[in-house]
Order: C-alpha cells, then structure tokens, then sequence
C-alpha cells in the first residue's frame, strides 16, 4: 500500500442509538488503524454539541462511524453537509432510504430484486391477531443490526395471539415491518467502492442470528468464502453491488440475505442494506476485506480515500 497523504481525521463514534457499544468498538479499531497510518486522529463521542465539535477541530475528513440513528439516517450527514466537510460511506438521500426497510423496497423491488412481501403495522395490534401466518418475522422500520427483530412460530414462546405479558424485543417500537420468514441460510455480502467483495455464511450456535450473535465472540460460525453452490454466490454478490448502486451507496455497504437451498436461486431473497457496517473485531466487511487481501487498515484508508473523492461528503 502506498503511504497515504497525512490528514486530520475526525472519527464519529459512540452517541445515544441502541447500537451505542456497537459504535465505540468500530471507532476504537478505526482511530488505531487511521494513527498506525500516521494520520491525525481526533476522536469525538457524539453529543448534541457535535457541530460545535467539529467546528473546533476542524478536521480534513469524518470518519462517520456511527451506527443506527442519528448518524445512519442522514441526520449527520445532512449536518455535515452544511458544515461542508467531507465524511465517509452513504449520502443523506441514500441514508434516509436506506436505513428504512420499506422505503427500501421501494427502491429495489421494482428493479427485480428479491426481497420478502412485508406490512408495515402497529405493534399493538400484535396483541389481538397476528399479521400474517406464521412463521414471521417482526423487525423494526428504522434500525439496524437486528435490534428488536424477532420470529414469531407456532412453537415459540411468544404465545398465540402474542401475549401482553410476553417481553418481547417490539416491544420498544410503535412501527413494525412483518415479513414471511425465509427458511435456510444466513448470507451477507459485502460491497466496497464498485466492488463485491465475497459472500460468507453466518452459522448461529443456537437461535438466529441477532444482535447478541453478531457482537458475541463465540456465538456465531462465520464461514467466509460461504460454501455454496456458484450460482448462489454470483446471485448474493450481484444482487448486493446492484443494491448498492441503485441505493447510491458510496465507500462501502454490506447486503443481508436469507437463502431457502430448496428452492435454488429463486429462493434467495435480499433482507436489508446496511449503508455503515460494523469495523469491529467480529464484524463482517473486515473480514471480508482480508479475505480478499485487505488489511484493516487498507480496508479504513480505502474508506476514507473514497470519502475524499465524492463519498459521503
């Protein structure tokens, strides 16, 4: 790799979404990577005086490594934009899409990608009749890393109707989105720059592969390249960077996926894109990164290379 321009770089990190630790762990990893560059790293926890942050620091470039709201939904990059200072991964119009499920089918449906048929509801109305057969999934409109997603079947404990009594991961939210739950694996496809970069399976070591399996060292197998059959694979990656380019994603995003392997391609189906993925120890794109001989720090200086070209900013 050859020895970057020297730069101050700002790395967003922390503020008040569910995905708070998450956060703090990404923008750990990011500054040590960005300082072992010999770049200039200021760290910011974000408050609600971060304009003010950042006008005083007056960084070259943010590392927006914020996950969930407001700092994936185009809130912060709308701020960034005023204060005219370039920032890593997705725009506001594609941040605002992106993080809502809905408004992301929107997008993609009509351009025949594969996505599961979903409704939005209330989630009070759980209490007296179920959405829709079941198995289903419940998951909120507008958050990442799968907080508040729950499966609800027929031997599950949720109860039928759901029970008010139940402490259920909804619960939280007034907005639902239901889906039909897709049987079989878990894929995930990371894209950076106009790249995809490789498909890897997620294997649960019991459950599914929610919030607790993604950032629990230990709870999920991650086999990467995933074995699948090629035609699988070429479908997720094509799928994932066509995701990314109609979406108008910029550095790097990761597409989630369900595969039913009974029923072939026709039975891969594209669940969420995440336009700021984890940079955590047991996060995915780093993992994949490396796989294709990106170091983590190669991986954060691609980032940031693509932030200063026309990304975020």
């Amino acid at each position: 790799m050859s020895v970057p321009d020297k730069l101050h770089v700002a790395v967003l990190m922390g503020g008040w979404s569910a995905e708070r630790e998450v956060s703090l762990s990404s923008g750990k990893g990011i500054a040590e990577a960005l300082e072992s560059l010999g770049h200039q790293v200021t760290c910011v926890d974000m408050d609600r005086n971060v304009a003010q942050v950042l006008a005083g620091i007056r960084p070259d470039v943010v590392f927006n490594a914020l996950h969930g709201t407001p700092g994936e939904d185009g809130t912060v990059q709308g701020m960034l934009d005023l204060m005219q200072i370039p920032y890593t991964h997705s725009g506001v119009e594609t941040s605002v899409i992106a993080i809502d499920k809905e408004l992301t089918k929107m997008v993609l449906v009509p351009h025949g990608i594969r996505m599961p048929e979903g409704r939005i509801i209330e989630s009070e109305s759980l209490y007296s009749e179920d959405p829709m057969p079941r198995p289903y999934v419940l998951k909120p409109v507008n958050e990442g890393s799968s907080v508040g997603v729950a499966i609800v079947t027929d031997q599950g404990n949720y109860g039928n109707p759901i029970g008010r009594d139940v402490a259920g991961p909804w619960q939280k939210f007034e907005r639902l989105l239901a889906e039909p739950f897709v049987k079989g694996h878990e894929l995930t496809v990371a894209v950076l720059g106009e790249e995809a970069l490789a498909v890897t399976e997620l294997k649960p070591t019991q459950g599914f592969y929610d919030y607790d399996a993604k950032y629990t060292d230990g709870l999920t197998q991650h086999v990467c390249p995933a074995e699948i059959p090629d035609d699988i694979r070429d479908a997720a990656m094509e799928m994932a960077l066509q995701a990314h380019r109609l979406l108008g994603c910029k550095g790097t995003s990761r597409s989630d996926f369900r595969w039913d392997d009974e029923r072939g391609v026709e039975g891969l189906y594209l669940l969420e894109v995440n336009t700021q993925p984890g940079m955590t120890p047991l996060s995915l794109v780093p993992e994949q990164a490396k796989y294709r001989g990106l170091s983590y720090a190669e991986l954060v200086q691609r980032i940031i290379d693509e932030a200063l070209k026309g990304g975020g900013g």
